[in-house]
């Protein structure tokens, strides 16, 4: 490996993802620090982060997204408003925050996290995990729910749009020469439609006999 900067950043610039993954790694916190006997670890999203610098020092709350090829992660409740007044998220470089709480629903991550650690230590790492795929489901459950209750309201809302549409149509008087004209033409296309149909039938009925045919010779 090269000593050069330049070559260093090239590097950096053009690894592989499977390589650039393993480099989005924030420190832990004291805490868990002590507890997984270990300083820092790839971060994930459903991890709780604390941003230690930039303007938004001192905000904690859930990863919501990795994006491994700019090495940045966006935080719940981190964002910056727009001209236009949106409010978008404000992507953060995983070494300015610290892990305060892991996800540990991925059962390999949980594997890798106790090695080396005592079966006390193991039992509640479980305990921990369970409680958080607990909550997982129920937020599932809850956004199920929501999209549901959206599309009865927005089919709701169609429903009605149609039947006041339907009531201008009914309201307005059309003449009697335009609707006869209409009908005329209507019935025609209706007739077209079902001659064509019926020719169709009898040439698949006609392909028929002729496999049938070449089948017996």
């Amino acid at each position: 490996m090269s000593k050069q900067p330049r070559k260093q950043r090239k590097m950096l610039y053009t690894a592989p993802l499977h390589k650039k993954r393993k480099w989005i790694a924030s420190h832990l916190a004291d805490d868990l620090m002590l507890r997984y006997k270990r300083r820092s670890i790839p971060i994930v999203r459903g991890d709780t982060a604390k941003v230690m610098r930039g303007e938004f020092k001192g905000q904690t709350g859930k990863v919501r997204r990795v994006d491994t090829k700019k090495g940045t992660i966006e935080i719940e409740g981190v964002t910056i408003t727009k001209v236009d007044g949106k409010k978008v998220p404000r992507p953060i470089h995983a070494s300015n925050v610290v892990i305060t709480k892991l996800n540990l629903t991925d059962p390999w991550r949980r594997r890798k996290l106790e090695e080396g650690l005592p079966e006390e230590m193991k039992r509640e790492i479980e305990k921990e995990a369970e409680e958080q795929i607990k909550e997982m489901e129920e937020e599932k459950l809850r956004e199920e729910m929501e999209e549901e209750v959206e599309e009865e309201e927005i089919e709701e809302e169609v429903e009605e749009i149609e039947e006041e549409v339907e009531e201008k149509i009914e309201g307005e008087e059309k003449p009697e020469g335009e609707t006869e004209k209409k009908t005329e033409s209507g019935e025609e296309e209706i007739g077209e439609e079902v001659i064509e149909k019926s020719e169709e039938k009898e040439k698949g009925k006609e392909k028929k006999k002729e496999k049938k045919g070449e089948e017996e010779d």
